[in-house]
């Protein structure tokens, strides 16, 4: 399937990698996350000018606090929190209690006190998901490479916290459509 990545989805995937090894967090997998943060730090690409054209250029950083607030509560969206809190389940509380027991980020797996691990880093199965969606989204288009276009509309199909955090911040997979596009309507590849 990588035969088919254009140089800016391999960038892409790269700058995930990256993401992972750089993080400091002993983190050994890719993650969606991962690879929206390498969409976000794109440039002069039809990703990052879908993102643009959205209006989340200037608001990368916002993206990036959303994120990192739900890798804190251990990879819930806020929808899964809210559905919690129905059932009188405070998330909030509850990383708090653990935060004072194991430390900040202990249930992102970001505690610095963990004995080094020194595996490669590979993809889960969430990223190795949209990996796939991205190549439907592409067969779907007629596309006949995969652009880092259709790993951002990957994403957005993918119920998972980076589809909630773009849609909060309006970019969703119609509204990338109609960019990308000019069109919006269309049956989604998922």
């Amino acid at each position: 399937m990588f035969e088919r990545f254009t140089k800016d989805a391999r960038d892409v995937v790269k700058s995930a990698y990256e993401q992972v090894e750089g993080s400091g967090g002993g983190g050994r997998c890719v993650e969606p996350e991962h690879l929206l943060l390498a969409l976000l730090d794109r440039e002069d690409s039809r990703g990052s000018f879908a993102l643009t054209t959205l209006g989340l250029g200037e608001r990368r950083d916002s993206v990036r606090e959303a994120l990192l607030e739900a890798r804190r509560r251990a990879g819930l969206t806020q929808a899964e929190t809210d559905a919690l809190a129905g059932l009188g389940i405070d998330v909030e509380e509850i990383v708090a209690r653990v935060e004072d027991v194991h430390g900040i980020g202990a249930l992102a797996g970001d505690r610095r006190d963990k004995r080094s691990w020194s595996g490669r880093v590979s993809f889960s199965r969430g990223a190795k998901d949209v990996l796939e969606r991205s190549l439907r989204v592409a067969l779907a288009r007629r596309d006949r490479n995969i652009g880092d276009e259709h790993i951002l509309l990957a994403l957005t199909l993918r119920p998972d916290v980076p589809a909630e955090v773009l849609a909060d911040h309006g970019v969703t997979y119609e509204s990338l459509m109609r960019v990308l596009y000019g069109s919006g309507g269309e049956a989604k590849a998922g």
